[in-house]
């Protein structure tokens, strides 16, 4: 561990990754003369507080080597040292240090005691921190490194600045565990992404860890991700990206109306709307994301058509991973969906029986707020590849921008709005179905994902935020998620002196 490069965050000095030496006492018992035992034993137990009995048992074992304490600083070592006891000695580590505690721990991952990173950005860029000279020379370029993220010297370990910003983290975490008191939720993520290039600028989750204290952990996949390892059905959030598609295609229009039938039967099945309400005369397809109705967007659907539907959401990323350097990303094969019934298709298009990671959905909606393209998510500066292919037009895209902030002007998510600023945005609930719970069963919980997904300034994106909580304790994501969003996004605005884009008396 010692040359290992330490890990940086953006606007923040000191790093959230480095390297501390300690010493650790142990005792050679075969070399302390059998009389002398207890006089050592005595000595140990005051000068380190611990039980003399346990450590007369450990002098009598057999051996050369018995460790008795770790991670000792100099301070507590001089007065052992001082009384010069037989058969008691120091040896230098260097340890692994995390000084923040479980802060970022999803994204730092940690390093064993083999000195072998483990998840996150510790596994990821394992032999990059390590200095292995077989990655810099596979990364060398005619014009040098093209890791700007990257600092390295002799082939030591590189230091790793993250894109992650420290301030905005900082409060992205406080809020999780606000939710985590104040509306009981049992995990969630947050995800703060440039939707124009893909770097991130947050990714939050609970529950988290202290990657120092890794060993003491029980249940492992409390390492993973929420963001990039655990896969959900996003409900409502999904239905812009249906808007998109079919109006991409000219088959709707914002202004296109229909009328809500309250339920539809599809081989056999009813779907309802949300509470079973019911939603009579002209319903425009801008007030369907308002009201976020289940019919309009099963509506919206049937007008693109399934093949077409597949092809979008295949374009949008859904059924690929986003390529993020964080080590273990993973994505849904969305088996069940793909089986093409007419049912599959009805409950995708308000995005349910459709599955995917939060990170997933991110870089999806970053399609509609950047005008039109995908983007790879990145932890660590590098040379981008933003595709040239627009997955929607860029005018498709400004529609549904002003589709989403007519949903935080006048539907659902107006506890999202800053003043001064238009925000596009979408609620969603989803019900969890028993198959992510470990449950054996068809069907669904009654447990429920709620999220938010929005980016400002509408119609010139800094910043995307999705909040997504497991299962809290609100009926909907207007009175959960919502909320957090605005928070965030006022921070960052503010944090990034954003000028107003309207008056809010006009």
């Amino acid at each position: 561990i010692g040359d290992r490069g330490e890990i940086f965050l953006a606007n923040h000095a000191l790093p959230v990754a480095t390297n501390r030496e300690y010493k650790f006492l142990y005792l050679s018992p075969a070399e302390i003369p059998v009389d002398e035992k207890e006089k050592v034993a005595q000595a140990l137990s005051e000068k380190l507080d611990m039980d003399k009995d346990y450590l007369i048992l450990r002098l009598q074992e057999d051996s050369l080597y018995e460790l008795i304490r770790d991670k000792m600083t100099d301070e507590a070592v001089s007065p052992i040292e001082e009384l010069k006891l037989p058969g008691v000695y120091f040896k230098e580590e260097i340890v692994r240090e995390y000084p923040y505690g479980d802060f970022a721990s999803h994204v730092l991952g940690f390093v064993n005691e083999d000195g072998e990173g483990q998840y996150g950005a510790e596994e990821f860029f394992n032999d990059v921190l390590r200095g292995k000279e077989e990655f810099w020379e596979g990364i060398k370029g005619p014009l040098g490194y093209f890791f700007p993220g990257l600092s390295n010297s002799d082939n030591k370990g590189a230091d790793l600045q993250l894109t992650i910003d420290y301030n905005i983290q900082y409060l992205a975490e406080k809020l999780l565990r606000g939710a985590e008191k104040t509306l009981n939720i049992e995990g969630g993520t947050i995800i703060v992404i440039d939707p124009n290039t893909g770097k991130l600028l947050a990714l939050a989750g609970l529950p988290s860890f202290n990657p120092s204290e890794y060993s003491e952990e029980t249940d492992f996949s409390v390492f993973q991700s929420d963001a990039t390892q655990k896969i959900f059905e996003p409900g409502s959030v999904f239905k812009p990206i249906t808007m998109a598609a079919a109006i991409d295609q000219g088959k709707i229009t914002p202004e296109t109306t229909y009328q809500d039938p309250g339920v539809l039967e599809i081989g056999g099945w009813p779907i309802y709307n949300y509470d079973q309400r019911t939603y009579p005369g002209d319903i425009t397809m801008t007030q369907v994301l308002e009201k976020s109705i289940n019919t309009g967007a099963v509506f919206a659907e049937s007008q693109l058509g399934h093949k077409k539907f597949l092809e979008y959401i295949t374009n949008f990323g859904i059924f690929e991973k986003t390529g993020i350097d964080l080590q273990g990303e993973t994505a849904s094969k969305n088996a069940e969906f793909k089986k093409g019934y007419e049912i599959n298709y009805a409950t995708a298009s308000f995005g349910q029986g459709i599955e995917m990671t939060p990170l997933q959905l991110a870089r999806a909606f970053s399609v509609i707020a950047n005008g039109g393209k995908l983007i790879k998510p990145y932890l660590v500066e590098q040379d981008q590849e933003i595709s040239n292919n627009n997955i929607i037009s860029p005018q498709t895209a400004s529609k549904v921008t002003a589709m989403l902030v007519s949903v935080v002007e006048n539907g659902f998510g107006k506890a999202a709005r800053v003043p001064g600023y238009y925000v596009a945005g979408k609620t969603g609930t989803a019900q969890v179905s028993y198959s992510s719970l470990g449950i054996n069963q068809k069907g669904y919980s009654d447990k429920t994902w709620q999220s938010f997904i929005g980016f400002a300034p509408a119609f010139n994106p800094q910043f995307l935020v999705l909040v997504k909580l497991n299962n809290p304790a609100a009926k909907t994501a207007e009175y959960s998620a919502v909320p957090i969003f605005q928070t965030l996004a006022k921070y960052i605005i503010d944090y990034y002196q954003i000028p107003p884009d309207h008056n809010e008396n006009e």
